[in-house]
């Protein structure tokens, strides 16, 4: 890519695209009681809605990261960890930690109150990064995209890795702190207040709206 040289603060929509990372029915619309209110209580997807809806107003074409993993972890590897995604023990032989939706799932479906609207495009991944063997880089690239604006969850798996290998790819980065979640403890807030401020900007969906133009 070549060196961005653009440093102004709004957010044009010819230059900048909405991210909305893993917005699937399984995340978004849990089957677990306790995720429904966790959610409910931040306001995540009423904020989602906001920040698409912005963007259709001023023609930002949208970018659907999406976790696209074939049924019985196939396409996955089985590694040791000290914990599994919810920090319990876990990540062992006789427990892998493996995907939580396959491919043509409703789970793995977009959350239709976000829906995919003409011209987005989506991203099938398999693993946490957007960027990883996905098309993303080049679908930005030939769009004259040079910013990114993400959303979604979890703030410290797939937002952080994106975010990570965006800035190693030169893109300017806008986090939506109120658009983004994760239920691991203080991570949300460690990120929003101590990693990627130094990576790009943190704004809330006010903030972001505010600075979308055409």
């Amino acid at each position: 890519m070549a060196k961005i040289a653009r440093l102004e603060k709004q957010l044009r929509a010819g230059q900048t695209a909405l991210m909305l990372f893993d917005a699937l029915n399984g995340y978004l619309h849990p089957a677990d009681p306790k995720k429904v209110q966790f959610l409910a209580d931040r306001n995540i997807l009423p904020n989602l809605q906001r920040l698409v809806a912005g963007a259709r107003k001023v023609g930002m074409t949208a970018f659907y990261p999406a976790g696209a993993h074939a049924p019985g972890g196939v396409d996955s590897v089985d590694r040791l960890t000290d914990t599994d995604m919810n920090l319990q023990p876990g990540g062992s032989a006789d427990n892998p930690i493996r995907p939580h939706f396959h491919a043509g799932s409703k789970d793995a479906e977009i959350a239709p109150e976000i829906a995919p609207g003409p011209g987005d495009v989506m991203v099938p991944k398999q693993r946490w990064s957007s960027f990883f063997q996905t098309n993303l880089d080049l679908q930005l690239r030939v769009r004259g995209i040079d910013t990114i604006l993400i959303a979604g969850g979890s703030t410290d798996v797939g937002i952080a890795s994106t975010v990570f290998a965006a800035r190693d790819l030169d893109y300017g980065i806008v986090v939506v702190r109120d658009g983004c979640y994760s239920s691991r403890g203080p991570n949300h807030d460690f990120f929003m207040d101590r990693v990627f401020p130094r990576m790009g900007r943190v704004m809330s969906v006010d903030q972001a709206v505010a600075l979308m133009t055409a």
